[in-house]
Formats: C-alpha cells, structure tokens, sequence
C-alpha cells in the first residue's frame, strides 16, 4: 500500500520542515524525486542524505521566468512528471491597516500565481503521459479556511490555492489526474520554533490535539493522495491540523 515505485515527483520547498519531509516520505515510497527550492546549499545536504533517485532544481518561485522553466527542467531530468507538490511558500505578516502593496504582491506572487503556473505546466506534462497519471498536492493552510489576524495576504493566497486546485479537479478527472490541497494548522518547523513558549502555550490550548503537529504527519497525508488508492479522492482538501479547523 501506498507504493511510489516508478512514479517521479517534484516537491518545491525542500528546504523547509514540510517540504524535506514529504520529499523523504516519497523517496522511501520508492519515488524519484526532485526537490526544488532557493537555497542550493540545503538542497545538495538533502540530495546527499537521499542518496539514489535524486534531482537538485533550484529555483526561486518570486521569478516568474525560473517558475516557467522548472517543470520542463524536471520532465528533462526524470523523463517524466508523475507527482507535483507545491509546498513552498512565503508569509509578510502585517495588519491590514499598514501593509504594504509589496507585502500583499510578493505573497500572492509566491504563493497563488507560482502554483498557478506550475500546475498549469504539470497538468500538460501529465496530460501528455500515456498512459494518463497524475497528482497535483497543494499546501495550503488552516489560514486559508478562517483567516487570520494580521495574515489578509497569506490567507488570500492560500485560499486562492483551495479555490483553484478545485477548478483544476474538475479539469482533469477525466484524464486520470487527481488536484487536492493539504491544510496544515501548526506544525512544528522553524517558523513556529520563532514562538516563545509563552505563545506555544496559548496556541495548544486552541488546538484539540493539545500540541502542534509535526512535519512527518504532513507527509503521511501527502504519500495517500499521491498514491494508487487515493485515485477516487479529487478536488478535497485534507485538513491536519488536530482538530483546530473542522470542515
């Protein structure tokens, strides 16, 4: 169950908590995959700690030419695209009142259209595969379910991912490719290592679960919607977050 073997996946954010533990799931699943992110660094000790079955694509999802060519890259390196991931992401945190028209772009820019023009790439890609198989995951965010105070722009980007990756399932069922979002509520990565305990503390207590989630948790959701036997499941977002957001 659950078997990636001879399936090829690009995560973007590899980088990151998330990211680097969704690449890792998929790898043991038997998966090639390529992990993609700004800093190469981090990627080559990822690759390294991979070993096998392993691509390094840099990119910065803020450059819209970069975002144009990554999938043409990938489907170059692994002969084929089977699993797309769009983890990656950017927060600019501020109140309403003050933003800034930098703040609300970069996100939305990062967030909304780099997915945008990935899946739309991806989709072709898998459209092109015979025979037809194809996964879209997107990582949205419990913020893109209810909002959050002094978050209007990542909220707006990660709803805007929910809105989209269903019009996209809608799309592409016919064909055997299935688009699904991931909402994670806190989990535990360097982002959430910036609260002070005092905030982790207040935090848990909104949280049924009584804790954040961890990054492996995430992955896990990711490796089902990826697979043979979420082939039934389109158009859904998955929402893990220990009972913060029940929808």
């Amino acid at each position: 169950m659950f078997d990636l073997s001879g399936k090829t996946a690009l995560v973007t954010g590899a980088t990151g908590g998330i990211g680097g533990a969704i690449a890792r799931a998929f790898h043991t699943a038997g998966a090639t995959v390529a992990i993609s992110g700004r800093q190469s660094d981090k990627l080559e000790v990822l690759a390294k700690e991979l070993g096998e079955r392993v691509h390094v694509l840099p990119c910065d999802l803020a450059d819209r030419a970069a975002v144009a060519k990554l999938i043409g890259e990938t489907v170059a390196k692994m002969g084929g695209l089977s699993i797309l991931v769009n983890n990656a992401g950017l927060a600019r945190d501020n109140l309403f009142m003050v933003m800034k028209d930098d703040q609300w772009d970069d996100v939305i820019a990062v967030n909304l259209t780099s997915t945008f023009m990935l899946c739309r790439a991806a989709a072709r890609a898998m459209l092109r595969a015979r025979p037809n198989f194809g996964r879209i995951i997107n990582i949205a965010s419990v913020s893109g379910v209810f909002g959050n105070p002094g978050q209007g722009n990542y909220a707006a980007s990660k709803a805007g991912v929910i809105g989209m990756t269903k019009s996209l399932a809608r799309e592409v069922a016919p064909r055997g490719i299935t688009a699904n979002c991931i909402a994670p509520g806190f989990i535990q990565t360097a982002m959430t290592d910036a609260l002070n305990e005092k905030q982790t503390e207040e935090i848990a207590k909104m949280i049924p679960a009584q804790r954040f989630g961890t990054p492996d948790e995430v992955a896990a959701g990711a490796i089902y919607l990826a697979s043979a036997e979420a082939a039934y499941v389109t158009g859904q977002t998955l929402h893990i977050n220990g009972g913060m957001a029940m929808v």
